[in-house]
């Protein structure tokens, strides 16, 4: 049995800090091929998770937050915005469960934040179809602004 402490989220949310991407996760499932993923996910403010969608009709995802506060975005296929949700521990929102096809995102409300999320495996890399065309890719000068964008719809 492992046992998720209070010290194995502040060191994940540790981590997350130091990284360059601002998240990092730690995964329960034993490998990438497992059939069910299933990870605790830190996530600081500033990190810029591009919009996407899984195109597997398996690969719907399933995100509970743990601590701190998490803005969930969905999009249509032209970019925008079908709904939005602030999800708190404290709050009246603590789940969000997302149907394989619909583009979203993730962003990380206060330091300290982590999800926990599951979905099947096993582990691909996103796809160029899955990876929404209408958001700035990661890293790129343009993802800041539009990272900042997406930030006022939960001010």
């Amino acid at each position: 049995m492992q046992i998720i402490d209070t010290k194995v989220l502040d060191a994940l949310s540790q981590a997350a800090r130091r990284s360059p991407r601002l998240r990092k996760n730690h995964n329960l499932h034993k490998s990438e091929l497992s059939a069910c993923h299933r990870l605790f996910n830190a996530v600081e403010p500033g990190s810029y998770i591009r919009p996407h969608r899984h195109l597997d009709p398996e690969k719907d995802e399933t995100l509970v937050i743990v601590r701190g506060s998490l803005g969930i975005v969905s999009f249509d296929d032209a970019g925008a915005v079908t709904r939005s949700a602030r999800l708190c521990v404290s709050g009246d929102q603590v789940a969000a469960d997302i149907a394989h096809g619909v583009y979203h995102t993730a962003i990380s409300l206060v330091s300290g934040t982590v999800f926990f999320e599951t979905k099947t495996g096993p582990y691909l890399p996103l796809s160029e179809q899955e990876l929404a065309g209408f958001a700035p890719a990661e890293g790129s000068h343009e993802a800041a602004s539009y990272l900042e964008r997406l930030g006022e719809l939960f001010r």
